[in-house]
Protein backbone atom coordinates (compact mmCIF):
# COMPACT_ATOMS: atom_id res chain seq x y z
CA UNK A 1 0.00 0.00 0.00
CA UNK A 2 1.43 3.37 -0.91
CA UNK A 3 2.04 6.04 1.43
CA UNK A 4 -0.97 8.35 2.39
CA UNK A 5 -0.31 12.37 2.38
CA UNK A 6 -3.10 12.80 4.67
CA UNK A 7 -3.19 11.67 8.42
CA UNK A 8 -5.40 7.98 8.43
CA UNK A 9 -7.92 6.64 11.01
CA UNK A 10 -9.27 3.30 11.52
CA UNK A 11 -12.65 3.15 11.98
CA UNK A 12 -13.21 -1.02 13.47
CA UNK A 13 -16.99 -2.23 14.63
CA UNK A 14 -17.56 -5.28 15.95
CA UNK A 15 -20.16 -6.66 13.83
CA UNK A 16 -21.68 -4.80 11.07
CA UNK A 17 -24.84 -4.18 12.31
CA UNK A 18 -22.90 -1.59 14.10
CA UNK A 19 -22.43 0.38 10.70
CA UNK A 20 -25.20 2.35 10.90
CA UNK A 21 -24.23 4.49 13.68
CA UNK A 22 -19.91 3.99 13.04
CA UNK A 23 -20.96 5.63 9.58
CA UNK A 24 -21.29 9.16 11.75
CA UNK A 25 -18.10 9.01 12.66
CA UNK A 26 -17.23 8.50 8.78
CA UNK A 27 -18.82 11.04 7.54
CA UNK A 28 -16.87 13.41 9.63
CA UNK A 29 -13.96 12.03 8.60
CA UNK A 30 -14.94 12.87 4.88
CA UNK A 31 -16.07 16.26 5.66
CA UNK A 32 -12.49 16.98 7.08
CA UNK A 33 -10.74 15.15 3.78
CA UNK A 34 -9.15 12.25 6.56
CA UNK A 35 -8.67 9.33 5.29
CA UNK A 36 -9.86 5.89 6.86
CA UNK A 37 -10.44 2.44 6.66
CA UNK A 38 -13.75 0.29 8.10
CA UNK A 39 -13.01 -3.14 9.28
CA UNK A 40 -15.32 -5.72 10.98
CA UNK A 41 -13.31 -7.91 13.72
CA UNK A 42 -14.98 -9.12 16.90
CA UNK A 43 -12.45 -9.21 20.22
CA UNK A 44 -14.03 -12.70 21.02
CA UNK A 45 -15.01 -14.32 17.67
CA UNK A 46 -11.58 -13.23 15.49
CA UNK A 47 -9.14 -11.74 17.53
CA UNK A 48 -6.22 -13.01 15.82
CA UNK A 49 -7.81 -11.20 13.02
CA UNK A 50 -7.97 -7.88 15.73
CA UNK A 51 -4.42 -8.22 15.98
CA UNK A 52 -3.44 -8.33 12.46
CA UNK A 53 -5.22 -5.20 11.83
CA UNK A 54 -3.75 -3.35 14.95
CA UNK A 55 -0.52 -4.22 14.48
CA UNK A 56 -0.11 -3.61 10.39
CA UNK A 57 -1.96 -0.14 10.72
CA UNK A 58 1.14 1.97 11.34
CA UNK A 59 2.38 0.82 7.95
CA UNK A 60 -0.57 1.44 6.35
CA UNK A 61 -0.60 5.31 7.84
CA UNK A 62 -3.25 5.12 10.73
CA UNK A 63 -2.64 7.27 13.17
CA UNK A 64 -5.58 7.11 15.17
CA UNK A 65 -8.20 4.11 16.11
CA UNK A 66 -12.05 4.82 16.13
CA UNK A 67 -13.81 1.33 17.80
CA UNK A 68 -17.48 0.90 18.53
CA UNK A 69 -19.01 -1.78 20.23
CA UNK A 70 -21.88 -3.04 21.93
CA UNK A 71 -22.32 -5.61 24.87
CA UNK A 72 -19.61 -6.63 26.86
CA UNK A 73 -17.84 -4.06 24.53
CA UNK A 74 -14.21 -5.29 24.48
CA UNK A 75 -12.66 -4.11 20.90
CA UNK A 76 -11.40 -0.79 21.92
CA UNK A 77 -9.39 -2.28 24.82
CA UNK A 78 -8.34 -4.94 23.08
CA UNK A 79 -7.19 -2.68 19.95
CA UNK A 80 -5.29 -0.27 22.68
CA UNK A 81 -3.56 -3.63 24.49
CA UNK A 82 -2.21 -4.02 20.60
CA UNK A 83 -0.93 -0.67 19.78
CA UNK A 84 0.44 2.94 21.93
CA UNK A 85 -1.81 5.12 19.08
CA UNK A 86 -4.97 6.95 20.60
CA UNK A 87 -8.04 4.32 20.82
CA UNK A 88 -11.26 6.34 20.92
CA UNK A 89 -13.97 3.93 22.35
CA UNK A 90 -17.79 4.31 21.12
CA UNK A 91 -20.13 2.72 23.12
CA UNK A 92 -23.07 0.66 21.20
CA UNK A 93 -26.84 0.01 21.94
CA UNK A 94 -26.52 -3.55 21.73
CA UNK A 95 -28.64 -5.28 24.38
CA UNK A 96 -31.66 -4.50 27.24
CA UNK A 97 -29.16 -2.14 28.74
CA UNK A 98 -29.31 -0.05 25.55
CA UNK A 99 -25.72 0.69 25.93
CA UNK A 100 -24.85 1.45 29.64
CA UNK A 101 -22.84 -2.03 29.33
CA UNK A 102 -20.62 -0.94 26.82
CA UNK A 103 -19.96 2.30 28.62
CA UNK A 104 -18.89 0.97 31.12
CA UNK A 105 -16.66 -1.76 29.54
CA UNK A 106 -15.25 0.54 27.16
CA UNK A 107 -14.48 3.53 30.37
CA UNK A 108 -13.27 1.25 32.87
CA UNK A 109 -10.05 0.37 31.28
CA UNK A 110 -7.16 -0.50 33.77
CA UNK A 111 -4.20 2.02 34.39
CA UNK A 112 -1.78 2.30 31.54
CA UNK A 113 -4.15 0.81 28.60
CA UNK A 114 -6.57 3.79 27.85
CA UNK A 115 -9.21 4.05 25.82
CA UNK A 116 -10.78 7.57 25.25
CA UNK A 117 -14.27 6.94 25.70
CA UNK A 118 -17.21 9.17 24.11
CA UNK A 119 -20.98 9.18 24.34
CA UNK A 120 -22.88 6.02 23.38
CA UNK A 121 -24.61 5.65 19.79
CA UNK A 122 -24.26 7.66 17.05
CA UNK A 123 -23.83 11.29 18.75
CA UNK A 124 -20.70 9.32 19.80
CA UNK A 125 -19.59 7.95 16.65
CA UNK A 126 -19.80 11.26 15.39
CA UNK A 127 -17.74 12.77 18.23
CA UNK A 128 -14.86 10.34 17.75
CA UNK A 129 -14.41 11.43 14.67
CA UNK A 130 -14.48 15.00 15.49
CA UNK A 131 -11.87 14.11 18.24
CA UNK A 132 -9.96 11.80 15.81
CA UNK A 133 -9.44 15.43 13.56
CA UNK A 134 -8.54 17.13 16.68
CA UNK A 135 -5.98 14.86 17.56
CA UNK A 136 -4.66 14.93 13.93
CA UNK A 137 -4.85 18.30 13.78
CA UNK A 138 -1.88 18.84 15.73
CA UNK A 139 0.39 18.45 13.27
CA UNK A 140 -1.44 19.60 10.06
CA UNK A 141 -2.65 23.11 10.23
CA UNK A 142 -5.08 22.67 7.40
CA UNK A 143 -6.67 19.88 9.26
CA UNK A 144 -6.65 22.69 12.38
CA UNK A 145 -8.29 25.46 9.96
CA UNK A 146 -10.75 22.99 8.94
CA UNK A 147 -11.79 22.17 12.43
CA UNK A 148 -12.23 26.19 13.24
CA UNK A 149 -14.24 26.46 9.83
CA UNK A 150 -16.17 23.97 11.02
CA UNK A 151 -16.99 25.18 14.17
CA UNK A 152 -17.41 28.72 12.63
CA UNK A 153 -20.28 27.34 10.66
CA UNK A 154 -22.25 25.17 13.56
CA UNK A 155 -21.95 28.60 15.02
CA UNK A 156 -24.01 30.58 12.38
CA UNK A 157 -26.25 27.54 12.05
CA UNK A 158 -27.33 28.34 15.28
CA UNK A 159 -27.70 31.99 15.27
CA UNK A 160 -29.98 31.14 11.82
CA UNK A 161 -32.15 28.34 13.83
CA UNK A 162 -32.54 31.52 16.55
CA UNK A 163 -33.21 33.89 13.89
CA UNK A 164 -35.75 31.49 12.61
CA UNK A 165 -37.27 30.61 15.52
CA UNK A 166 -37.78 33.91 17.01
CA UNK A 167 -39.97 34.67 13.62
CA UNK A 168 -41.77 31.75 13.98
CA UNK A 169 -43.23 32.63 17.43
CA UNK A 170 -44.09 36.27 16.68
CA UNK A 171 -46.05 34.98 13.50
CA UNK A 172 -47.91 32.81 15.94
CA UNK A 173 -48.46 35.40 18.37
CA UNK A 174 -49.43 37.68 15.85
CA UNK A 175 -46.82 40.29 15.86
Amino acid sequence: MSEKQRPSVAVMMGSDSDLPVMSEAVKVLKKLGLDYEVHVSSAHRSPERTATIVSGAPERGVRVFIVGAGAAAHLAGVVAAHTTLPVLGVPLSATDLQGLDALLATVQMPAGIPVGTLAIGKAGAANAGWLAASILSIGDDRLAASLVDERRKMAEGVEQKSERAQKTLLSLLGG
